[in-house]
């Protein structure tokens, strides 16, 4: 069975249907991308993978666990982390207690110090900026802090949303290429929500497009740019 396995989900908001039938699968240390244009159910799909809302059908499996109808809390203890679209971070915190706060759930501790350091050897800005308050951070550094953050739980699975908005166009370059670096250096799986397909392909090999709500192609990322239908979703063409 998959790493992570998606099976026919339906989720509403009050009485609209914002997925139908979304099913996907992720084998454990591969890179995969969902894509698709604005309101087309990427972010959906991903607060109902990580348990921030639940499939009214359908199941969800995580490394052999059923986990729809978990508490985030829960999920993330057993793997999962997910970095939200526009970089939540704790503004008023410190760069590092920010990180720390990352790693609230775990009972290693003598393996934080080592995992915080090795987050700012990813993230050598940060480093520079460890004692700095988050809030004064610039939107790609914000981002690379939502990333080390989630990294500080430990996750076997990371999940990333829309990483390119509202960062400058070389930050956004880095960040791909860390969590690029993450996924086969650390053998970390990825699942990234991004709209920009041209850079989902640096990291992600397959990807599953959305469409209002419904997949309507899977297949090798670079097969996928040159399918008709896939230049009518980005371009109108």
């Amino acid at each position: 069975m998959a790493f992570l396995n998606v099976d026919a989900i339906e989720t509403y908001y009050g009485r609209i249907k914002a997925l139908e039938e979304v099913s996907l699968n992720l084998n454990h240390t591969e890179a995969i991308a969902l894509l698709g244009s604005n309101g087309s159910g990427k972010s959906t799909t991903l607060k109902a993978i990580s348990g921030i809302i639940h499939p009214t059908k359908g199941r969800i499996t995580f490394q052999d666990r059923k986990i729809d109808g978990l508490k985030p809390a829960k999920i993330v203890k057993l793997g999962m982390a997910l970095v939200p679209e526009n970089h939540p971070v704790f503004p008023e915190l410190t760069v590092k207690e920010n990180l720390q706060m990352g790693a609230f759930i775990r009972n290693d501790k003598k393996n934080v110090k080592k995992d915080l350091d090795n987050v700012f050897n990813y993230f050598r800005g940060l480093h520079d900026r460890r004692y700095q308050h988050a809030g004064t951070l610039s939107g790609g550094e914000q981002q690379m802090l939502a990333i080390g953050r989630a990294l500080m739980s430990k996750p076997k699975l990371l999940l990333t949303d829309e990483l390119s908005l509202g960062v400058a166009p070389l930050l956004v370059r880095e960040v791909y290429r860390i969590i690029g670096e993450l996924n086969r250096r650390e053998f970390l799986s990825l699942l990234i929500v991004e709209q920009n397909i041209f850079l989902a392909n640096t990291i992600a090999e397959r990807g599953y497009i959305l469409e209002k709500g419904r997949i309507v192609l899977v297949g090798k990322i670079e097969e996928l740019m040159a399918e008709e239908e896939v230049k009518r979703i980005y371009v109108g063409a």
